[in-house]
Parts: C-alpha cells; sequence; structure tokens
C-alpha cells in the first residue's frame, strides 16, 4: 500500500439507502480506495460516517466481487455459471427481451431496481429504458410509501426545519427510527445539543435499540400502537393547555374538529393499547407540550406496520398542535426530498412515459412471479427481468412465494450485481456491476439537504461495467431510442443541474456538494404549508394521497388494522435493522459478519421461562407464510410477547435457509402501497420439539 500523502483525497456520497447520505472524503490511487472518512467540512455530515462504510475498502476489492459476465449452466437457485465474454451475455439478454414481447407483448419484460446506489443516474436510469421500450411500470413501495403518504396528508410535503437544527434543540424526539445504527450523522447533531443545551433525548421504539440506550427517555411502545400514543398526548395537549389555539387558528384546517375528536382517547385508553404506564403517558405529553424548541425526529419505522400513514400522520399532528414549527430548533421532520426540485426528464425518459402501461407493486413481487391476478392488474404473466441494485430473494416479503416465482424455468432473470446474492443465483445471465467508487454520479438527501457528486476514483474491478453502461448498450441492441442513451455520465449530470437550476457540474465538481435548505420562513411553513389552503391538515383528504382511501381515519387516529396477535400466534415479531448491515448489504463482508456473528431472536426472559427455553436455544418462528429457525437471544428491552429480529440476514445464514422475510406479508398497506416489514403475528416453538 502507498504511503496515504502520495495518495488523491476526493469528496464522494455514500450511495447506499439510507436518508443521511453522508459526504465522503475517500483516500484513494488510480486502483485502490484506502480511507474512507466524513467529509469534515460538509455541516451535517460533520465528519460522522458509519462503521460499516468506513471499511468500504473491504467491500470494494473484496475478492468475491464479480468480474466477469456469466451464464446459468445448472438449475435455477444452484450457483451453477460459467463466464462468457460482454457481447454474448448482452445478445442473450437482447434477444432474450426482443422474442418475449414479440410473443407475449412489451409489458412482459419487467425492469426491476432499487436504491442498491442511491445516486440519481446509476439508480433511477433504468426507467428510461423501461418506458423507452413500454415495459412494465414499477410502484417502488419496498422502502417509505407507507411513511410519506402519513406525512404528505398533514403537512403537503416532504420537507421541514433544517435537520442541522436538532443541535439548537432543547428536547430531540426521535420516533421510529433508530440513529444510532442506522443515522449516525444525526446521533451527532443531538450530542451536541445534549452538550451545549443540556438538551433531552426521547426515543419511542418498541425495543431498546442503540439510540434507546442513551436516551433520558425511552418509550417502549407495543409494536403499531404509535397512532394511539399520539391521539392520547394530543388528548392531554388539549385538556392540560399546552395546545397553541393561536397557531392552530392561523395554520391548521380544523382545530376544534380534532379538539372534539381526540377528547375519547384518555391516556387510560392509550395505555391500554400502547402497553405504556399512565406515568410514562402523562410525562411524555407534558415533556412535548411545556417544550417550545422540541425538534421531532420522525422515522422510517412508520412504513413497515400496517396502519403506519395514518401513524405517521397522527405523530406529526402534534406538531401542529403546539405550534412548533415556529420556533428555531422546533417542528417535525421525516424527508427533505421535495427541496431539491431535480429534473429527471433525462434521467428517467420521463418525456416517454406511456400512461396506458401497467405499474406493477415492487413489494408484491412474489404474487406477481407465481401469477396472481390481482397482482398483475388483471395483465398477462411477467417472463422476463432485469435486476439492477436489489436483492427481491433476500429483501423482498414473502420470501418462499418469491423463491417459487424465481424457480419457474419459462422465467428468464439478467441481474447486474457487485456479489454473487441469492437473487444472482438465480438467474440466467449475471453481470459484473461497478461499486459507487467505479463511476460518476449525482445525489440527493433525504436526511439533509445537500446535492453532491460522486466522482469516477478507481478503474472497474475486473470487467465490472456501471449500470449506466449496461442500459447504453442494451438500449443499442434493442432499439431503445432516447437522448439520454447517447451520453455519458457527466453529461447527464451536467445537463440534470442545469434544467434543475442547480449550476452546472463544474461548479458542483469544484465545490463538492451544494447545499440547498431552504429559508427558515419556507421549511418552518411560516409561509403555509404544502397543501393549496396553505393549512397542516388534521383532517386530510386521503384520495390526494393514494387510492386505497376509503377506511383511512377522518382524523388523527389509530388505526387497529395490524396484523394482530392471537391465541394461534401470540408473539408480535418486529425485523429491525442491523447495526453492522444495511439491508442486505454489508452482509459479505467479513468485519460486518464477525461483528453480527448470526441471526437471533430477541426475546423477554418471561417469554423464554413460559416457553421453557435457554439462551441460544434453536427455536422455529412460524405463521401461516412458513417458518423461520433461530436462535434465541435473551433481551429485556421491551414488552412481553414482542420478538425483535435485527437485519436482513442472507437466507443460508438461518438453518433451514429461509430468511426472516419468509414470515412478513406482502399485502399493501392503505392508502397508496407499501410492504409492513415489522408488523408480523406468529408463535414459537422449541426446534427441538418441533
Amino acid at each position: 500500500m502507498r504511503k496515504e500523502l502520495d495518495n488523491n483525497v476526493s469528496i464522494s456520497a455514500c450511495p447506499h439507502d439510507c436518508p443521511s447520505t453522508c459526504a465522503l472524503e475517500i483516500t484513494h490511487d488510480e486502483k485502490n480506495i484506502y480511507k474512507v472518512k466524513g467529509a469534515s467540512k460538509n455541516t451535517y455530515t460533520s465528519g460522522v460516517i458509519c462503521a460499516k462504510v468506513s471499511r468500504y475498502s473491504e467491500r470494494t476489492h473484496h475478492p468475491d466481487r464479480l468480474k466477469k459476465p456469466l451464464m446459468r449452466t445448472g438449475k435455477k437457485g444452484s450457483n451453477d455459471f460459467k463466464e462468457i465474454e460482454w457481447e454474448q451475455a448482452l445478445d442473450i439478454v437482447a434477444e432474450n427481451f426482443i422474442s418475449t414481447a414479440q410473443k407475449h407483448g412489451t409489458e412482459s419484460i419487467w425492469p426491476y431496481f432499487y436504491a442498491g446506489p442511491m445516486g440519481l443516474v446509476q439508480r433511477d436510469g433504468i426507467n428510461r429504458l423501461r418506458h423507452a421500450m413500454k415495459y412494465s411500470g414499477q410502484h417502488s413501495t419496498i422502502c417509505s410509501t407507507i411513511t410519506a403518504s402519513g406525512f404528505r396528508a398533514g403537512v403537503g410535503t416532504l420537507k421541514g426545519p433544517d435537520p442541522r437544527e436538532m443541535a439548537l434543540a432543547d428536547v430531540i424526539l426521535v420516533w421510529g427510527c433508530n440513529p444510532a445504527s442506522t443515522q449516525v450523522n444525526v446521533m451527532k447533531h443531538i450530542q451536541k445539543a445534549r452538550k451545549d443545551r443540556n438538551a433531552k433525548l426521547i426515543v419511542v421504539d418498541p425495543y431498546k435499540t442503540r439510540s434507546a440506550k442513551v436516551a433520558d427517555f425511552h418509550y417502549p411502545i407495543k409494536p403499531g400502537t404509535d397512532g394511539a400514543l399520539a391521539c392520547s398526548i394530543m388528548h392531554i395537549l388539549f385538556r392540560d393547555n399546552y395546545a397553541d389555539k393561536k397557531y392552530m387558528d392561523k395554520y391548521t384546517d380544523d382545530p376544534k374538529g380534532l379538539e372534539e375528536h381526540v377528547k375519547k382517547y384518555t391516556p387510560e385508553w392509550g395505555s391500554k393499547i400502547t402497553g405504556l404506564s399512565l406515568r410514562e403517558i402523562e410525562e411524555f405529553a407534558k415533556i412535548f407540550g411545556t417544550t417550545k424548541r422540541l425538534y421531532s425526529r420522525m422515522g422510517y419505522g412508520f412504513t413497515r406496520q400496517r396502519n403506519g400513514a395514518s401513524a405517521m400522520h397522527a405523530a406529526v399532528s402534534l406538531s401542529a398542535v403546539c405550534g412548533k414549527w415556529q420556533y428555531e430548533g422546533g417542528g417535525a421532520f421525516y424527508n427533505n426530498g421535495d427541496i431539491y426540485n431535480i429534473d429527471k426528464t433525462l434521467i428517467e425518459g420521463l418525456d416517454l412515459i406511456d400512461p396506458n402501461i401497467r405499474i406493477l407493486d415492487q413489494s408484491r413481487i412474489g404474487s406477481i412471479l407465481t401469477g396472481d391476478k390481482n397482482a398483475l392488474m388483471g395483465g398477462g404473466n411477467v417472463h422476463s427481468l432485469i435486476i439492477q441494485n436489489t436483492n427481491p430473494l433476500v429483501v423482498a416479503p414473502e420470501s418462499l412465494l418469491v423463491r417459487e416465482g424465481f424457480s419457474r424455468e419459462d422465467l428468464f432473470v439478467c441481474v447486474h450485481e457487485q456479489f454473487m446474492t441469492e437473487t444472482a443465483k438465480y438467474a440466467d445471465i449475471v453481470l459484473p456491476a461497478t461499486t459507487f467508487v467505479e463511476h460518476d454520479d449525482l445525489y440527493i438527501a433525504g436526511g439533509h439537504q445537500h446535492i453532491t457528486f460522486g466522482p469516477k476514483l478507481i478503474e472497474p474491478i475486473g470487467e465490472s461495467r456501471s449500470n449506466h453502461k449496461v442500459l447504453l448498450e442494451l438500449s443499442k441492441k434493442l432499439g431503445a431510442e432516447h437522448k439520454g442513451f447517447n451520453m455519458t455520465e457527466r453529461e447527464i449530470i451536467d445537463e440534470t443541474l442545469k434544467s434543475s437550476n442547480h449550476g452546472s457540474l463544474v461548479d458542483l465538481e469544484k465545490n463538492g456538494w451544494k447545499d440547498v435548505q431552504p429559508d427558515f420562513n419556507t421549511s418552518h411553513f411560516i409561509n403555509g404549508f404544502g397543501h393549496k389552503d396553505k393549512k397542516f391538515h388534521f383532517k386530510p383528504d386521503w384520495s390526494e394521497v393514494g387510492p386505497d382511501y376509503h377506511n383511512m381515519p377522518e382524523y388523527p387516529d389509530y388505526m387497529n388494522t395490524t396484523e394482530n396477535t392471537s391465541k394461534d400466534f401470540p408473539f408480535k415479531l418486529v425485523t429491525a435493522p442491523a447495526h453492522n448491515y444495511l439491508n442486505s448489504s454489508f452482509t459479505e463482508t467479513s468485519s460486518s459478519q464477525k461483528s453480527e456473528v448470526k441471526p437471533k431472536a430477541k426475546i423477554h426472559s418471561n417469554d423464554i421461562k413460559k416457553l421453557g427455553l435457554q439462551e441460544d436455544d434453536l427455536v422455529v418462528l412460524g405463521n401461516n407464510r412458513g417458518k423461520v429457525i433461530i436462535n434465541v437471544e435473551e433481551f429485556n428491552g421491551m414488552q412481553e410477547g414482542v420478538i425483535i429480529v435485527e437485519g436482513i440476514w442472507p437466507n443460508e445464514a438461518f438453518v433451514g435457509k429461509n430468511g426472516i422475510n419468509t414470515l412478513v406479508g406482502s399485502d399493501p398497506v392503505p392508502p397508496n402501497g407499501g410492504a409492513a416489514f415489522h408488523d408480523t403475528a406468529v408463535w414459537i416453538k422449541s426446534h427441538s420439539k418441533n
């Protein structure tokens, strides 16, 4: 290894599926990356990144990286492949797509992707091919659809107070996320507030996460009862005159209707549903009601439950009841997605969209590939897939159904990947993909306010090619026509920035990033909220949010629509993020594997005793969707009857080879779809007795 002083240090951005999209300083030469650190001059990242990304050289230079195109020679899933040349691989894919379209129609081909790289060109460019060829569309529901629906219902837009204002708050409320593991920059700004202002940290989470362990107050509610807690808090805010009626009269749509509505949601009612004590609910409400500078950091946890949209709406309504947005360091924040105004016409080929083409739900891939007519929108079967940036055999719900679908002999699958994932093992053609340091891309962040350029820093490993390059080469073979197919990544980035009024690539590259945080009055909604009437909506029009709106509540409420426990399924399973994994990424790196060790089910000691189990015993978790074999970990940081399994481990990491998403349902969550990964009822049995 060359001395660090002899190497370059370049600015980039973390490409993985995380709201922080951290600005990075990467030490590298032409062939290798060495140190990866948080960019110290970026005012949000502030030099802090998670441990897994700091070890990124381990991932980039991993010996198991795919380096040449492969063609399947054995049964699907067998991992029997042979190396072939790029031209041959692309010819096979193109010939299959052409013949499939001729035989079954263009909608029988489904480009499938998600957020493996979060850069706009490499992630979203697949849509340009989709629209040019009239392939089936994709409703991207697997991550944030539910949460965004609830936030938009109230606020009317995805933006909010500057996330850096957490450092100016007197109380930070973290609800629905675990930033100590998943958004470490949040903790950096919280720590500053605690140091400078003696600020308090409140965490609402079903179990004692790393964030909850360092909180001043942790409220471990029963999974899926967030809406009930929010409604009880609102009851107290009105009851004890903490509500800011002057603010509500000016900035909200129906404060009197809301006050009348929440009269029935007493702390006693909330206690029975959430499992929290009356003291805890009253305590939480008093802190919320008496603190002006209270910053609510709303997380993606809301998007993992069947009542998540209504729960998010109820929780964010608290800030409107007390007028928190009036104050610096106050208000509610979820995502800044709407501040960037990126014109993605060139990237995605939006000028080619045919509104008559069906749009398939990403989360329902198992049902789609097994011929469910409802999931197929009444149309024909999917016969061909090209997959970039995701690993559905592990991360999608109803894993057994997904595996059944991918096992179809009449299904052609091309996977463009960095590693031989389980999804890649079921492919007919596997193409080696670059990592983010091997191509150019443009990044925006949900969790902060910066546009960042990520340049190509090293030459591609082996024969790996970027998503963009593969799509360009396929477009020529398929006859897909669009301006974007004749441009380099840098040219697309430059034109996109210019058409979005964000200057040029030269400007962005010179500075590394661009801060586009709106001014105080805009981000705190002093100039009005995102709805046409400029009001926060306690009484939202859910039909504006999604098509499945008919049973959504009139006001903030608790929807008892979760997968409830029963005699047959007495435990509630939450599949939370792991500290050292990010979805199914980093599960291949030895440092992350050593830190996580193996899949474990966190179970309360009283439940362990009742079940006659001991620490590290093998148990079977099951429901009507399947069974998962896993080791027990005694853990008392949640209520009884709750099971926590952290991380999306590879299926092969489990005894029996069935991963945790075997147990998770794919039924769409109202009003706009989405999968409820933390909303699963299961039974537990000893593996030795099963």
